[in-house]
């Protein structure tokens, strides 16, 4: 054990796209561990778009994080102490302890991980929160159906990726959206029936040629001309579940523009879509059917996974940074020392 818990807190409230400075590497007293709680040396830390609504203050869904308070984040770990009979040194768990090298948490937020029957990685992706994001908000809010077109935007991300491979397994044509020809390529290698660049100049075009039946599901992840290329093509009673809009995180209002609300949302009635914003615990019921099926997707090969780990606490910063300007490939996870 380290002498002192290394942590990063939020230091400013970001304007824009956050800044490094926003952002301190400090050190303070390992914490001691109460009734039934452990002591947990963080080993990975997740990375995720949603952090950065926590950096503003702005009502929410979830409070957010104070100045000189940790940055959250979902986190895998070892037990270093512990004062709960369900929990012994070096066991490996899930936890919420944020940026840290070291965190308390109370037992009954813990989930005891085996190394034995996955990477212990995977809690913080494809058997974590994103992979159950995908799951819960494409089957609950899309429902797809044998035939029918299923987009997703950020195709290439921890929930995109598994939105796409989940349509398919339920027989539903998938057409990812990504940028950069590397990730186009790599949709392909996970079987997309369709894989498009969000930065290419034909791209609306080339979206509309992909999907010649139209979309019946597009699962939200992005906004921005993304969903203007997507809204035209949308059918009749399209299911459109909203986990994100990545390309607006970084603004503020007013917004510049025409008020495209009265076509839009003419469009909605007239079409019948279903629009639902959702988050994650919302479906928490469905946790044990996600476990037992995804599970036993990624054992039969049906399900691939991709992961973006970079090493070092103080590199957290910098590549949370890139996850909001796309620069990641894969689930992004920061490896502690």
């Amino acid at each position: 054990m380290t002498e002192a818990n290394r942590r990063i807190v939020l230091a400013a409230r970001p304007s824009g796209l956050p800044k490094p400075s926003d952002f301190r590497l400090e050190e303070a007293q390992i914490p001691t561990p109460g009734p039934d709680q452990v002591l947990v040396g963080v080993r990975y830390l997740s990375l995720d778009p949603y952090m950065r609504g926590r950096m503003n203050d702005a009502k929410s869904y979830a409070k957010p994080v104070a100045i000189g308070d940790v940055m959250e984040g979902g986190t895998v770990g070892v037990v270093l102490r512990s004062k709960h009979a369900d929990y012994r040194e070096g066991d490996w768990v899930l936890s919420h302890s944020g940026w840290q090298t070291h965190g308390v948490a109370g037992a009954d937020t813990l989930r005891k991980l085996d190394p034995e029957a996955a990477p212990v990685t995977t809690a913080l992706g494809i058997l974590g929160m994103p992979g159950f994001t995908a799951y819960a908000g494409l089957l609950t809010i899309g429902e797809p159906k044998p035939g029918e077109t299923v987009a997703v935007a950020a195709a290439t991300g921890p929930v995109g990726s598994a939105v796409g491979q989940i349509a398919r397994l339920k027989g539903a044509r998938a057409v990812g959206i990504a940028g950069g020809a590397a990730k186009v390529a790599y949709l392909k290698e996970l079987g997309f029936d369709a894989a498009l660049d969000h930065a290419a100049p034909d791209f609306a075009e080339a979206l509309a040629k992909a999907c010649p039946k139209g979309i019946d599901v597009y699962f939200e992840n992005v906004g921005g001309p993304v969903w203007d290329a997507v809204f035209p093509l949308l059918n009749d009673f399209a299911r459109i579940p909203v986990c994100g809009l990545i390309a607006h995180y970084n603004e503020s209002g007013p917004f510049p523009g025409p008020d495209r609300f009265p076509p839009i949302m003419r469009q909605v009635l007239s079409k019948r879509f279903r629009i639902q914003g959702f988050i994650q615990y919302d479906f928490a019921e469905q946790r044990p059917a996600f476990y037992r099926d995804m599970a036993q997707w990624i054992r039969e090969g049906k399900v691939r996974y991709r992961e973006d780990i970079v090493e070092g606490l103080e590199r957290a910063p910098d590549a949370f940074i890139g996850l909001l300007q796309g620069k990641n490939f894969g689930k992004l996870i920061v490896k502690l020392a």
